[in-house]
Protein backbone atom coordinates (compact mmCIF):
# COMPACT_ATOMS: atom_id res chain seq x y z
CA UNK A 1 0.00 0.00 0.00
CA UNK A 2 1.58 3.04 -0.59
CA UNK A 3 1.49 5.91 1.97
CA UNK A 4 -0.26 9.35 1.24
CA UNK A 5 2.80 11.92 0.16
CA UNK A 6 1.78 15.46 2.20
CA UNK A 7 4.21 17.23 -0.10
CA UNK A 8 2.72 20.63 -1.65
CA UNK A 9 2.23 20.26 -5.21
CA UNK A 10 2.41 22.98 -7.89
CA UNK A 11 -1.57 22.33 -8.97
CA UNK A 12 -2.22 23.52 -4.50
CA UNK A 13 -1.29 26.39 -4.85
CA UNK A 14 -3.61 27.23 -8.26
CA UNK A 15 -5.95 25.56 -6.29
CA UNK A 16 -5.78 27.60 -3.06
CA UNK A 17 -5.70 30.55 -5.65
CA UNK A 18 -9.08 29.31 -7.71
CA UNK A 19 -10.53 28.89 -4.06
CA UNK A 20 -9.78 32.83 -3.27
CA UNK A 21 -11.19 34.37 -6.89
CA UNK A 22 -14.21 32.62 -6.62
CA UNK A 23 -15.21 34.68 -3.80
CA UNK A 24 -17.70 32.45 -2.23
CA UNK A 25 -17.73 29.52 0.16
CA UNK A 26 -20.07 27.23 -1.19
CA UNK A 27 -17.73 26.17 -4.12
CA UNK A 28 -17.84 22.50 -5.34
CA UNK A 29 -15.04 20.05 -5.56
CA UNK A 30 -16.18 19.42 -9.33
CA UNK A 31 -16.28 23.43 -10.22
CA UNK A 32 -12.87 23.05 -9.53
CA UNK A 33 -11.79 20.14 -11.31
CA UNK A 34 -13.78 21.76 -14.48
CA UNK A 35 -12.30 25.37 -14.63
CA UNK A 36 -8.82 24.07 -13.39
CA UNK A 37 -9.08 21.52 -15.86
CA UNK A 38 -7.89 18.81 -12.96
CA UNK A 39 -9.28 15.19 -12.08
CA UNK A 40 -11.52 15.45 -9.31
CA UNK A 41 -9.52 12.89 -7.40
CA UNK A 42 -6.28 14.83 -8.04
CA UNK A 43 -8.68 17.99 -6.01
CA UNK A 44 -9.75 15.62 -3.31
CA UNK A 45 -6.12 15.05 -2.88
CA UNK A 46 -5.11 18.21 -3.44
CA UNK A 47 -7.53 19.09 -0.25
CA UNK A 48 -5.53 16.92 1.61
CA UNK A 49 -2.56 18.22 1.41
CA UNK A 50 -3.64 21.58 1.79
CA UNK A 51 -5.45 21.08 5.48
CA UNK A 52 -2.35 19.24 6.22
CA UNK A 53 -0.13 22.04 5.74
CA UNK A 54 -2.52 24.47 7.15
CA UNK A 55 -3.53 26.41 4.55
CA UNK A 56 -7.16 25.27 4.07
CA UNK A 57 -9.24 25.29 7.32
CA UNK A 58 -9.88 22.02 9.10
CA UNK A 59 -13.63 21.95 7.18
CA UNK A 60 -11.22 22.85 3.86
CA UNK A 61 -13.66 25.36 2.47
CA UNK A 62 -11.81 28.55 3.24
CA UNK A 63 -8.42 29.51 2.55
CA UNK A 64 -5.97 30.43 5.42
CA UNK A 65 -5.01 33.42 3.74
CA UNK A 66 -2.10 35.08 6.02
CA UNK A 67 -0.47 31.37 5.63
CA UNK A 68 -0.67 31.29 1.96
CA UNK A 69 0.35 35.11 1.61
CA UNK A 70 3.34 33.70 3.87
CA UNK A 71 4.07 31.17 1.27
CA UNK A 72 4.07 33.13 -1.49
CA UNK A 73 6.32 35.63 -0.79
CA UNK A 74 8.84 33.40 1.38
CA UNK A 75 9.07 29.95 -0.02
CA UNK A 76 7.01 30.10 -3.65
CA UNK A 77 10.03 31.06 -5.77
CA UNK A 78 12.51 28.03 -3.55
CA UNK A 79 9.70 25.36 -3.89
CA UNK A 80 8.85 26.28 -7.51
CA UNK A 81 11.97 27.57 -8.87
CA UNK A 82 11.50 29.54 -12.70
CA UNK A 83 14.02 30.99 -15.36
CA UNK A 84 12.67 32.47 -18.40
CA UNK A 85 13.97 30.50 -21.24
CA UNK A 86 13.56 30.96 -24.85
CA UNK A 87 11.13 33.25 -26.70
CA UNK A 88 7.74 32.01 -27.68
CA UNK A 89 4.46 32.28 -28.55
CA UNK A 90 1.96 32.88 -25.77
CA UNK A 91 0.06 34.80 -22.53
CA UNK A 92 1.70 37.16 -20.54
CA UNK A 93 2.95 36.64 -17.04
CA UNK A 94 4.45 38.33 -14.44
CA UNK A 95 5.45 41.90 -15.10
CA UNK A 96 4.17 41.70 -18.62
CA UNK A 97 0.88 41.11 -17.38
CA UNK A 98 -2.10 43.00 -15.08
CA UNK A 99 -1.77 44.56 -12.93
CA UNK A 100 2.49 45.24 -13.09
CA UNK A 101 1.52 45.65 -16.44
CA UNK A 102 0.57 49.37 -16.17
CA UNK A 103 3.37 49.77 -13.35
CA UNK A 104 6.67 48.37 -15.10
CA UNK A 105 7.92 49.54 -18.72
CA UNK A 106 9.82 46.65 -19.96
CA UNK A 107 10.87 45.56 -23.52
CA UNK A 108 11.15 42.29 -21.89
CA UNK A 109 8.04 39.98 -22.01
CA UNK A 110 7.36 37.14 -19.89
CA UNK A 111 4.74 34.18 -21.20
CA UNK A 112 3.07 31.21 -20.46
CA UNK A 113 3.77 29.20 -23.97
CA UNK A 114 0.54 28.42 -25.96
CA UNK A 115 -0.48 28.24 -29.26
CA UNK A 116 -3.37 30.13 -28.77
CA UNK A 117 -1.34 33.22 -27.26
CA UNK A 118 -0.69 36.63 -28.98
CA UNK A 119 2.16 37.72 -27.22
CA UNK A 120 6.04 36.86 -28.03
CA UNK A 121 7.87 36.83 -25.13
CA UNK A 122 10.47 34.47 -22.87
CA UNK A 123 8.44 31.34 -21.75
CA UNK A 124 7.67 31.00 -18.70
CA UNK A 125 6.25 27.49 -17.44
CA UNK A 126 3.52 27.76 -15.07
CA UNK A 127 3.19 25.95 -12.35
CA UNK A 128 0.73 23.95 -13.68
CA UNK A 129 0.31 22.69 -17.65
CA UNK A 130 -3.55 23.62 -17.09
CA UNK A 131 -2.71 27.58 -16.21
CA UNK A 132 -2.96 29.21 -19.50
CA UNK A 133 -6.37 27.82 -20.44
CA UNK A 134 -7.67 27.64 -16.44
CA UNK A 135 -7.23 31.89 -16.82
CA UNK A 136 -8.94 32.56 -20.15
CA UNK A 137 -12.22 33.47 -18.40
CA UNK A 138 -11.03 34.69 -14.45
CA UNK A 139 -9.21 37.58 -14.53
CA UNK A 140 -8.74 37.68 -10.93
CA UNK A 141 -7.04 34.39 -10.71
CA UNK A 142 -4.78 35.39 -14.05
CA UNK A 143 -3.77 38.29 -11.86
CA UNK A 144 -2.50 36.20 -8.88
CA UNK A 145 -0.94 33.85 -11.07
CA UNK A 146 1.06 36.72 -12.97
CA UNK A 147 1.99 38.51 -9.64
CA UNK A 148 3.29 34.83 -7.98
CA UNK A 149 5.56 34.84 -11.40
CA UNK A 150 6.90 37.78 -10.68
CA UNK A 151 7.85 36.58 -7.09
CA UNK A 152 9.27 33.66 -8.95
CA UNK A 153 11.52 35.30 -11.84
CA UNK A 154 11.10 39.56 -11.02
CA UNK A 155 14.25 41.37 -9.98
CA UNK A 156 13.60 43.41 -6.88
CA UNK A 157 11.11 45.99 -7.87
CA UNK A 158 9.08 43.23 -9.61
CA UNK A 159 8.95 41.30 -6.17
CA UNK A 160 7.67 44.80 -4.13
CA UNK A 161 5.27 45.72 -6.44
CA UNK A 162 4.09 41.84 -6.79
CA UNK A 163 3.83 41.78 -2.94
CA UNK A 164 2.05 44.75 -2.71
CA UNK A 165 -0.76 43.64 -5.26
CA UNK A 166 -0.99 40.08 -3.95
CA UNK A 167 -1.57 41.07 -0.41
CA UNK A 168 -4.43 43.30 -1.82
CA UNK A 169 -6.12 40.34 -3.78
CA UNK A 170 -5.51 37.63 -0.93
CA UNK A 171 -7.38 39.66 2.04
CA UNK A 172 -10.25 40.56 0.06
CA UNK A 173 -13.22 39.31 2.09
CA UNK A 174 -16.10 37.80 0.59
CA UNK A 175 -18.71 39.22 -0.75
CA UNK A 176 -21.83 38.22 1.32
Amino acid sequence: MKKFQYHIKPQDILILLKILSMNRADWRQVDLADSLDISQSEVSQSLVRLKYADLLTDDTRNVMRSSLLEFLLHGIKYAFPQKPGAMVRGIPTAHSAPPLKNEILSNENYVWPTATGDVRGFRVDPLYPSIPKAVKNDLKLYAMLALVDAIRIGQAREKKLAEQELKKLIHEEYNH
